[in-house]
């Protein structure tokens, strides 16, 4: 199977440094672990029922589910005929062009570390209240959380499976205790009340305007699955088990999520109380089922926020690596240099950790607004660079340049699928950019031109992309349906 697979690789141009260690439960295991419904659903469930009342959760946790559905499946399609490490980067770079691939790549990355920053600071935040610890603690248990990420994704790639493998096995108790708990004892409101849409915060009373900021929950919560993609060479059979494992990811995050914020809506005895709660999952729970309870709710929540950045970190170094091998990086051999012994690219999982920690330092003392907005700018950052392989991919399908699929592809519908996913990559770009979201609107936009500017002035003349070309692919494979 390594053979093969190594082969495989080789006709993308590539040689097999990391180690094959990943089985397909694992692949799925990074993404859902990344996905984290326990993290997302619990620590940012304030930002939902506040301006979107119980109908931002309700009804819009399935309708956010199914757009990532569609675009779960086009990715899917892609990395099954391309399995490498830093997929999004490849995919664009072969079914556009080499600009094509550096500005995904470089809009991926910054997601990616601000998506770490903001998962591990929001874990470091909420351990240090936890503690009852204040002032500067929450910076040093950051740079505690970060340290270990490092330690444990430097030393073995089989040992971060094993733990990804565990984190899953967390998430999925954890939701059936909280979901079984809320649903037995803490129930006081009607299944009806998961629809009810006249409620909302904002100042200005739009409840529409509150429905839509409420879907912020879910489309930052979905984001990450393109983490199976990136350890394609890390996994056995990447054609096959990769695709699957970022459908089921998810797939299951879409149920365990809707079971976990409609028990936990059920449970809200004084919705008023509650939208104005910074805390109010906790709340929610804590009044429902008493303070042993939310403590208990809180440790999960803290497990998985680690286990959701320990894998946001394996997902960014192979970012890293792969667009170094490629010369997309400053220092792009020292980047992309995998350590003989442990077969991990140390210095790329390096920058993945203290990249992160250097971005909160900088930006989080200045005011919470500022480094919320990040947050958001970060899934705005990774919805572009999902977007732009996936419409690529169905132009090039249109033009004919591309006509070879992987095992997994869905035949005929695969083209909709891509326009259907770009439309609710769109989406979500809007929805992130609505008032009062104007800030992360401008640092995305900024955050473009800036890229854009460095590419066609400094990057361009010496970056050529991926070693094989699509036509080069395309000359040399059988033609599948």
């Amino acid at each position: 199977m390594d053979a093969g697979d190594a082969g495989a690789l080789g006709r993308l141009g590539y040689a097999q440094e990391l180690l094959r260690r990943m089985g397909g439960f694992s692949s799925f295991a990074v993404s859902f672990s990344i996905i984290s419904v326990l993290t997302g659903c619990i620590t940012a469930y304030a930002d939902a029922i506040g301006p979107g009342g119980p109908a931002a959760l309700g009804l819009g946790w399935p309708i956010v589910s199914a757009g990532t559905m569609l675009v779960a499946l086009a990715m899917a399609e892609l990395a099954s005929a391309f399995p490498t490490a830093g997929a999004l980067y490849h995919w664009s770079a072969l079914l556009g062009s080499a600009g094509w691939g550096w500005m995904t790549a470089a809009m991926n990355l910054v997601g990616q570390v601000a998506i770490v920053a903001a998962i591990d600071f929001g874990c470091a935040s909420e351990l240090a209240a936890t503690l009852g610890m204040s002032g500067r603690a929450p910076f040093f248990l950051l740079a505690a959380i970060l340290a270990s990420h490092f330690l444990f994704n430097a030393f073995s790639v089989r040992l971060v499976a094993w733990m990804n493998d565990f984190s899953a096995t967390v998430h999925i108790l954890g939701v059936l205790i909280l979901v079984g708990a809320l649903l037995f004892f803490g129930r006081v409101q009607p299944v009806s009340f998961l629809a009810h849409t006249g409620f909302t915060t904002r100042s200005d009373g739009s409840v529409v305007l509150g429905f839509a900021n409420g879907l912020v929950l879910s489309m930052f919560t979905f984001t990450g699955y393109d983490a199976s993609a990136h350890l394609a060479e890390e996994t056995h059979d990447p054609a096959r088990r990769t695709p699957w494992g970022i459908l089921t990811s998810v797939a299951v995050s879409a149920v365990a999520g809707y079971l976990l914020l409609a028990a936990i809506t059920l449970a809200i005895r004084d919705l008023p109380a509650i939208a104005s709660d910074k805390h109010a999952a906790l709340t929610v729970m804590r009044v429902a089922l008493g303070d042993g309870f939310g403590r208990l709710a809180m440790g999960l929540a803290l497990a998985a926020m680690w286990f959701c950045g320990l894998s946001s970190v394996t997902s960014a170094s192979r970012t890293m690596y792969a667009f170094s091998r490629d010369r997309g990086l400053p220092f792009s051999a020292v980047v992309s240099r995998v350590s003989p012994k442990t077969r991990t690219p140390l210095v790329a999982i390096g920058i993945a950790t203290v990249g992160p920690l250097l971005l909160v330092l900088g930006t989080a003392p200045f005011s919470d607004s500022l480094f919320d907005a990040m947050a958001k700018t970060a899934t705005m950052s990774l919805y572009v660079s999902y977007a732009a392989p996936i419409l690529l991919g169905a132009l090039a399908r249109s033009r004919g340049a591309w006509m070879t699929m992987g095992p997994f592809n869905v035949g005929r519908f695969g083209v909709l699928v891509a326009w259907l996913a770009v439309v609710w990559s769109a989406v979500v770009l809007v929805v992130c950019c609505l008032p009062p979201n104007q800030l992360p609107a401008k640092m995305l936009a900024g955050a473009i031109v800036a890229l854009a500017a460095l590419y066609f002035v400094v990057v361009r003349k010496r970056f050529e992309g991926p070693r094989v070309k699509l036509a080069a692919l395309e000359a040399n494979e059988p033609k599948k349906d």
